[in-house]
């Protein structure tokens, strides 16, 4: 049954309308899953090309391209340098617009809302380029088979550009070369605001540089590119600890034309320079590491989870297609294990690419402290052997390494979360309305069971409370969360879970109601508005607190509630639509059952024993649209659709532990 206060001839009425016209109302099919993520970047065959700045019309018709899962799909490239911000965005106001982005360097962004406009509808994808390349973007819908008109936009954010094509005012330069310039006003400029001298040098396949770029004026950089979109930079001499000036030795992938750039570490600098091209065969670099014995590889690559190996990439080595000398090295892992993947070099650009047992691939150039370092935090979604691929960012890159796999602690949000009972939860379930409205089935023992999940994983802290049917008072459930609130502290978890019925009344159209409706939760006496459940969350010190409602109109809660640090929400419905009770599986509504077991293991998609933020939105996501995507639902006035989950993190982050299950096979109670 409906879980609202609708009248019993409307719900007779909604039954005799479904049962007329089944053949007409088959439930649109949602996607099941979206593209993977690509290895490589794809090639822009067919795909209009995008201009920052240059807004896009176009239409989704039937006749389109279409994804797997059935909806209209119109492409398009762009392309995109290493480092520097984009920002897609995808308007329309026929359908329900779905960006999907794939591109060099592992780049993979689906995005169905704009994450900056609570309550549209549009999408919007803001991402760093990983690396230089072609990206494809699909302009697509959310559902299969909608149509309409749209708007898409590229725009795009500065950074350092790597070097172009040569322009017709470059010098030419030639190896053993010495050249005096200046930077000065009316040079040309980077977007960022750095004058640039640019140099031309007909280089040759294997052959090695030496480029110093030296000045008492400015703190100098130096870069060349060239065939095949190589690159290389460097702001300081890696030889001299406390030098400003700039040395870059680099050995040429290819015969033809480089552009080397004379240019400032920060805008506007200007005054004389010295640049030098030198022949780099032999040339002194920084002293590579020791290796001490411990930190040899195996003949065969390998190593064992907290062994540090050191390396060389070389001249001679295997190489990727895209010409990058590469090492390869192998580990055992099992799942549900995290490990950090590390790879330190003084003399290149450093790139790993971790190949789980099933073939699926993790790429990662940069580690997070911004140097040239990689890093890449995971955990292992199987058991067998990893391969990873020592390699570099630019082609023909060469020098001495450090590489480790070691067991990871996880971001820091993850380790900050200890074990013990750590969950302060107030469970409200009501079934027996005791006449003042319509009785429902199970909901209270939703409240029930999902206490007893929680405490057979021995996260439930004793201070918790569960108020079912007659306890379920509006007073009730004040002093209930006021003694909850006041128990929990600055590294917990709150939970607020209700089941039960939800109700809509009219109020003042305003910034927080702009349907003018406001929602409440319908307790045994009366109700709580989203207004009141605003400020019982404004009380609250939490590390994290998360706000779950199983009711009728419950998404409505999302705009009042959702908008502090550390709250989360997660509703049955959205603000205008009923919701359901989920009789298959004997539970008060489908959120309450999912979240349930979710929450007692099931949402753990790595096995490493946390429930995440976003493990926990993408469960719930993933159930919904499984077995609740045929649910019909219906607004006051009649309007007839399909029940809907609302998921809003708001500034929970994707690693927030919600839950930390205990260290067994599976979690109690997810049944």
């Amino acid at each position: 049954m409906l879980k609202t206060m609708l009248a019993a001839t409307t719900a007779l009425t909604l039954v005799s309308m479904a049962v007329a016209s089944a053949q007409e109302l088959t439930p649109p099919q949602r996607p099941v899953t979206r593209p993977s993520a690509q290895t490589q970047a794809p090639s822009p065959q067919g795909g209009t090309v995008l201009t920052a700045g240059r807004p896009v019309r176009g239409q989704l018709a039937r006749g389109d391209d279409t994804l797997q899962s059935g909806e209209y799909a119109d492409e398009f490239t762009f392309t995109a340098r290493r480092g520097q911000t984009y920002e897609l965005t995808l308007a329309s106001s026929a359908f329900d617009p779905y960006l999907l982005v794939r591109g060099p360097g592992g780049l993979s962004e689906d995005n169905d809302d704009d994450p900056g406009a609570r309550g549209s509808r549009d999408s919007r994808i803001r991402f760093t380029a990983p690396a230089d390349g072609v990206v494809e973007v699909s302009a697509t819908s959310y559902e299969p088979g909608e149509t309409g008109a749209y708007t898409l936009t590229l725009g795009g954010a500065t950074a350092r550009p790597a070097a172009s094509a040569a322009a017709a005012s470059d010098r030419a330069i030639r190896m053993g070369q010495t050249l005096d310039g200046r930077l000065a006003p009316g040079d040309r400029q980077l977007d960022s605001g750095e004058y640039i001298n640019s140099y031309v040098l007909q280089g040759r396949r294997g052959q090695t540089l030496d480029l110093r770029l030296t000045s008492t004026a400015f703190d100098p950089y130096v870069g060349i590119s060239g065939p095949g979109d190589f690159s290389a930079f460097n702001d300081d001499d890696p030889a001299v600890d406390d030098g400003r000036n700039s040395r870059l030795v680099v050995t040429l992938p290819a015969d033809g034309a480089y552009r080397i750039t004379a240019t400032s570490y920060a805008s506007g600098e200007q005054g004389a320079y010295r640049l030098a091209v030198l022949d780099g065969a032999g040339a002194a670099t920084a002293a590579p590491p020791a290796v001490r014995p411990s930190e040899r590889a195996s003949a065969d690559g390998r190593i064992t989870i907290g062994q540090t190996v050191s390396g060389s990439l070389d001249a001679g080595d295997d190489t990727l297609e895209s010409g990058e000398y590469v090492d390869h090295f192998r580990f055992t892992g099992r799942r549900g294990q995290r490990v950090a993947v590390e790879l330190t070099s003084s003399a290149f650009d450093a790139y790993t690419i971790l190949t789980t047992p099933g073939g699926d691939q993790q790429d990662n150039d940069d580690a997070r402290d911004g140097t040239h370092d990689s890093r890449l935090d995971t955990v292992l979604a199987e058991d067998g052997e990893y391969e990873v691929m020592v390699t570099s960012y630019a082609p023909g890159e060469t020098g001495s390494y450090r590489f480790s796999v070691s067991p990871s602690q996880g971001s820091p949000r993850q380790a900050s979360v200890q074990g013990g009972a750590r969950v302060f939860a107030v469970m409200v379930g009501v079934s027996d309305y005791g006449g003042a409205q319509s009785n429902l089935d199970f909901t209270d023992e939703d409240a029930r069971k999902l206490a007893e999940t929680l405490r057979a994983d021995g996260s439930l802290n004793d201070a918790s409370i569960v108020l079912t049917n007659a306890e379920a008072t509006v007073a009730g459930v004040r002093r209930a969360f006021a003694r909850v609130a006041a128990e929990a502290g600055p590294q917990d978890t709150f939970l607020f879970f209700f089941s039960g019925h939800g109700d809509q009344s009219d109020v003042a159209v305003s910034g927080l109601e702009p349907d003018g409706k406001s929602e409440a939760i319908v307790l045994r006496d009366g109700e709580i508005t989203d207004t009141e459940m605003a400020r019982l969350f404004g009380s609250l010190r939490t590390r994290l607190s998360l706000l779950v409602l199983d009711s009728c109109f419950s998404g409505g809660f999302a705009r009042n509630v959702v908008d502090r640090p550390g709250v989360m929400g997660l509703f049955s419905s959205e603000e205008d639509l009923t919701s359901a009770v989920a009789d298959k599986f004997q539970a008060g509504g489908y959120l309450s059952h999912f979240l349930r077991t979710g929450m007692g293991g099931e949402a753990d998609g790595d096995g490493d024993r946390l429930v995440t933020a976003g493990e926990l939105s993408t469960y719930l996501r993933r159930q919904f649209r499984e077995q609740v995507e045929s649910v019909e639902s219906e607004t006051q006035d009649g309007q007839r659709n399909y029940q809907n989950l609302v998921v809003d993190r708001g500034g929970v982050q994707v690693d927030d532990v919600i839950v930390r299950l205990p260290a067994t096979a599976a979690g109690a109670g997810a049944q």
